[in-house]
């Protein structure tokens, strides 16, 4: 393994100093370890963000493998666990605090406290309804990212990133979902989980709603 200051160079000539010191300084909570939460997570590791907190209840299914970053001989763990153990594969060095646990009404301020930024990454709409409305009451100054519309095989050029308010990001195509009569497929999936990374990173590194979404400013 590289020692953290071989891994932390390796970053640097590859993000710049001041850039790997803004990501390094990152703190990042991830709702939902699925396919899109266990992708996000390997994209911010990657990165060198220094903090994840990862949360998710759920056990690794066989139907989970064909788009989430997981392996079979993990069948049967816990979600965070399995996760945990591939991301320390890539980076020792990333603190991660994980939770085993369904987000409620009561453990939301919690599992949201001491951030920079929130990742939603559900498939359930109630439970995307629930962190979204949540974060807006518990922590309306932390920016959130959240995802919809990612399923079936249409256009990947249909999926952007839009700002719906202020602290406020969402990814995807807003419109196709599971109940269309098409699955879900890693490759799409993925472009939506790489969108969410992207904007968390854009975050961490002081850009503006402008930059983020590529929208024009008009006075």
């Amino acid at each position: 393994m590289l020692s953290q200051k071989e891994w932390n160079e390796a970053l640097v000539s590859r993000h710049g100093r001041t850039r790997q010191q803004q990501f390094a300084r990152g703190r990042v909570v991830i709702c939902g370890l699925g396919g899109l939460g266990s992708r996000v997570a390997e994209l911010l590791t990657r990165a060198g963000v220094g903090y994840l907190r990862l949360v998710d209840f759920d056990k690794l299914e066989p139907t989970n493998l064909n788009r989430q970053f997981y392996f079979q001989d993990q069948l049967g763990k816990y979600k965070a666990d399995a996760l945990a153990q591939n991301l320390r594969q890539i980076s020792p060095y990333t603190e991660l605090e994980l939770h085993k646990e369904k987000v409620t009404e009561n453990n939301l301020p919690t599992l949201l406290k001491g951030v920079d930024v929130i990742v939603e990454a559900f498939d359930a709409p109630a439970a995307k309804a629930l962190l979204v409305n949540g974060a807006r009451e518990t922590s309306p100054s932390v920016p959130l990212v959240a995802a919809s519309g990612m399923a079936g095989l249409a256009s990947g050029n249909s999926m952007e990133i839009r700002s719906i308010s202020s602290f406020f990001y969402l990814c995807g195509d807003g419109k196709t979902g599971i109940e269309a009569g098409d699955g879900l497929y890693g490759a799409r999936v993925g472009i939506c989980a790489a969108q969410e990374a992207l904007v968390v990173l854009q975050l961490l590194a002081g850009k503006n709603k402008q930059e983020i979404t590529g929208e024009e400013h008009h006075d």
